[in-house]
């Protein structure tokens, strides 16, 4: 296939993986997204699994339990209403395909997820999502600003980055007990090592609220500043969970045309809104490359 031919056909599929985010909680059959890509829908079926390793079906069904996995973690709503948004009949039939795919129902996940067994869960899922939904960057897209000086809260995960999860929750319950939602206090995510690269045992990610008190606690917070300074700014809008492809743009695509220096500060980002508090679509992420004045 030609690569004009093809990067179009990549295109319309990567249309349909749009409109499946933008329209999770509607009736998503073949008929309809076969549709969205312009493909018939006889063959619709064979084509996205052939590129994806997925079914349409399958890919449907773990963003939605992928979905639903992030409430029950994350935040406190209701188990029932949960179920009741993931697109199955009632909550039974939620609660069985909950346990299928994750080993525990959806309580027991609530009160102490399994992790490792969450990341094989959603392999596939996130596989079929970077296959063609990598975002292209120019460098228009970049922006130099002068970043204030910011007192944060920094909870430091060691470890296992497959782990990360138990760390944000503890960092979650920290927060609600001082009064700092992502509402009042805005979020950050210090990037000491790439996950990729680093062995599990030496990864290191610092998640961080914005507030100029952190008192005596037991959660492991300490007290910290975001440092003032010029940064290279870049926004990412869209699915939050890989940063991988925007932070290898600044770092190896604009970083070496600009001719500027960096400074010694990790790379971060600011959780401007956060899934699944927005549809994962609406995600916002600015990423802050720090530079020698």
């Amino acid at each position: 296939m030609k690569p004009d031919v093809a990067s179009r056909y990549h295109a319309r599929m990567q249309r349909v993986l749009s409109y499946i985010d933008e329209h999770l909680d509607d009736d998503l059959d073949v008929d309809l997204l076969s549709g969205v890509a312009a493909f018939s829908k006889y063959h619709f079926h064979r084509q996205f699994t052939s590129l994806f390793g997925i079914s349409i079906h399958r890919y449907v069904q773990l963003l939605r339990l992928q979905r639903a996995s992030y409430r029950l973690a994350f935040a406190s709503d209701p188990v029932l209403e949960v179920a009741l948004d993931s697109g199955y009949g009632g909550p039974e039939a939620f609660a069985r395909a909950f346990k299928l795919h994750h080993d525990q129902s959806p309580t027991s996940f609530r009160n102490a997820p399994q992790w490792t067994r969450w990341h094989e869960t959603y392999q596939s899922l996130n596989r079929a999502r970077s296959a063609v939904m990598q975002p292209a960057f120019t460098d228009n897209d970049v922006r130099i600003i002068q970043f204030p000086e910011t007192p944060v809260a920094i909870l430091t995960h060691q470890g296992d980055p497959k782990l990360l999860g138990d760390t944000i929750r503890r960092f979650i319950e920290w927060r609600k007990a001082h009064g700092l939602s992502p509402k009042k206090s805005a979020t950050f995510n210090l990037l000491h090592t790439d996950p990729e690269t680093t062995e599990p045992a030496d990864y290191r990610l610092g998640l961080c609220c914005a507030t100029d008190r952190v008192d005596a606690n037991d959660s492991g917070v300490v007290a910290g500043v975001l440092s003032a300074g010029r940064c290279a700014t870049l926004r990412l809008i869209g699915s939050p969970h890989d940063l991988r492809p925007a932070v290898q743009f600044l770092y190896g695509d604009w970083l070496p045309r600009s001719g500027l220096e960096l400074r010694d500060h990790p790379i971060f980002v600011q959780r401007v809104t956060l899934y699944p508090e927005v549809p994962e679509h609406e995600a916002i992420t600015d990423i802050f490359l720090p530079l020698e004045a």
